[in-house]
């Protein structure tokens, strides 16, 4: 399982690739600006699974790619 912040990085990461920014891709993937950004800097390390799901779908990746 990834530790704290690797799930950030690796969400920041495939989302910047898509050319879309925090607030464009909070609302594609029906989640919080601010929820996003936490996420992304870390401040939340572990979010629920829920959220996670919610993000890899909007990525079109699996939950396993973002938390290695």
């Amino acid at each position: 399982m990834a530790t704290g912040n690797n799930i950030g990085k690796n969400i920041k990461k495939r989302r910047t690739k898509l050319g879309l920014s925090q607030e464009d891709f909070a609302q594609k993937a029906g989640v919080k600006y601010t929820t996003l950004t936490k996420i992304e800097s870390g401040v939340i390390k572990t979010p629920s699974v829920l959220m996670v799901e919610k993000i890899a779908k909007a990525l079109d990746v699996s939950i396993e790619e973002l938390i290695k």
